[in-house]
């Protein structure tokens, strides 16, 4: 199942959509016509399960196009939002660093979240504007040391990320954090996957274009350290929550590793895509 959140020009609180071929869903007004009980948002979703969305898709006979909407973030509010650095060996080659021996943290704020089609603002306060196609990971039960063969069992769903980075931030110390903040960085969605649908996550293609110009073109097979290990491992530490998101780290093809180097600039149209979880793409502008 496909799940979204997103705002209409008559409507403009957020509420829950199932993107099926033959369009958009609206949750709330299929069950209300449907006189049925149904989660209102991505959260309740996480909580309680699919069950009643699946009698709503079955059921429904009204759609929505994507034209007659606007994307909201798929996951609205994760307790936690964790990264993955240097998780793909020939970007860790192309960063000039040395692959990990275990994975690599650190943590983006939910002041970074993005939908799809929302303009992401480029401060004027930093020059090296970075893009990065990253399977996103969502947590659906709470996950505390689980070993790598269950770690699946933990997730409810994927969805497209990209983890934004400002490199000349990013490297002024020896932390990331500053580099990994910015408002609207973390551009996520257009639908969360639920995990059923998307079988295994460890076989997708995952490309970047910038201006329709091809710069990333991998596959999560080539991941360091697989989603198991990387649930697992974390587990081991802190608890995962429902809602969490895990940003499985970027293939080869960033900006960083290229020479000349030409960042990111308002103007340009970033794209990224993971394969049967769609594209999300984003105009940058001046702040």
């Amino acid at each position: 199942m496909k799940l979204l959140s997103f705002s209409t020009s008559d409507n403009p609180n957020k509420r829950l959509g199932i993107k099926t071929v033959k369009g958009i869903i609206d949750v709330e007004a299929t069950a209300m016509a449907l006189e049925i009980a149904a989660p209102s948002d991505i959260d309740s979703v996480l909580h309680f399960g699919t069950k009643s969305l699946q009698a709503i898709e079955a059921a429904a006979d009204s759609y929505l196009s994507e034209d007659e909407i606007y994307f909201a973030p798929c996951v609205a509010n994760p307790e936690k939002i964790i990264c993955i650095g240097l998780n793909y060996k020939k970007h860790a080659e192309e960063a000039g660093a040395t692959l990990p021996d275990t994975p690599v943290l650190f943590s983006k704020f939910n002041n970074a979240l993005a939908a799809h089609t929302e303009d992401v603002p480029l401060p004027s306060n930093a020059v090296q504007y970075d893009y990065e196609v990253e399977l996103g990971v969502v947590i659906g039960k709470e996950c505390r040391y689980v070993s790598e063969e269950e770690a699946l069992d933990y997730v409810f769903g994927y969805c497209t990320i990209n983890d934004m980075s400002v490199r000349d931030l990013q490297m002024l110390t020896s932390q990331w954090l500053l580099g990994k903040t910015m408002d609207k960085g973390l551009p996520i969605g257009p639908y969360l996957v639920t995990a059923d649908e998307v079988g295994d996550p460890h076989n997708l293609q995952l490309t970047t274009h910038v201006n329709g110009e091809l710069r990333q073109n991998s596959n999560t097979a080539d991941l360091a350290f697989n989603i198991n290990k990387i649930i697992s491992y974390i587990s081991q530490y802190f608890t995962l929550r429902p809602g969490d998101v895990i940003s499985t780290g970027t293939p080869e093809g960033v900006i960083l590793g290229m020479s000349p180097q030409v960042w990111l600039k308002p103007g340009d149209e970033v794209t990224v895509e993971i394969e049967g979880l769609g594209k999300c793409v984003n105009r940058m502008v001046a702040e």
